[in-house]
């Protein structure tokens, strides 16, 4: 079965849009995605891109047409629990590195729906140490663990590597999709990634 792969950060608003859909995917195709934490930060600064926050600062209707797009997008997929996080830009170094932390604890998929729901569903303040460690713990994960793993060069160089190597693969954002070599980036390419999923069975 062909490989397909979600390079994904929490910070973006529109790769956890994504994540509310893949479920809906896999079911109709039979195929896992494979989630791949990256630092979009680190994304940005590879391919000398910038954040649509910045991209869009003055531009005259683009910004409203994005928020009627995102607002069609979360009418067709019936998707309510979505608020725009107060709070934004969250600086999402140590919840990506938590992310690769999780891999090695095999608690991967319940920290990335737990830190999804509270940048985006529950928004709140990921980038206060204080706030994160209480997340961890609401979420039922080890907060004393995590702050541990994220300071290890193991953890750090993995990050590091996952966002270089997408980077290297033709990725300049997140989300961004693989199936197979095919490279497909925004939410809105969804359609165009599951009807080639089912081109490959």
């Amino acid at each position: 079965m062909i490989k397909v792969e979600f390079h994904f950060d929490f910070g973006s608003p529109n790769a956890y849009l994504s994540h509310l859909v893949l479920p809906e995917i896999e079911q109709r195709t039979g195929v896992k995605f494979e989630y791949v934490p990256v630092l979009l930060g680190g994304v940005f600064k590879l391919t000398n891109n910038r954040s649509p926050a910045e991209s869009l600062a003055g531009i005259k209707n683009k910004p409203e047409y994005e928020r009627l797009e995102m607002n069609r997008f979360l009418r067709r997929h019936g998707i309510t629990r979505f608020q725009r996080n107060p709070f934004f830009p969250v600086n999402t170094l140590m919840l990506m590195r938590g992310a690769i932390a999780a891999q090695s604890l095999r608690v991967f998929e319940r920290y990335v729906d737990e830190m999804y729901r509270h940048m985006w569903a529950d928004p709140k303040k990921m980038d206060d140490p204080q706030v994160l460690r209480a997340v961890l713990d609401e979420s039922g994960l080890d907060s004393a663990r995590f702050f541990e793993l994220v300071q290890t060069a193991e953890i750090k160089d993995q990050l590091l590597q996952n966002t270089q190597r997408s980077v290297e693969r033709g990725a300049f954002g997140s989300p961004t999709f693989f199936v197979g070599d095919e490279i497909f980036f925004g939410k809105d390419r969804l359609g165009d990634v599951e009807e080639l999923i089912m081109a490959s069975r």
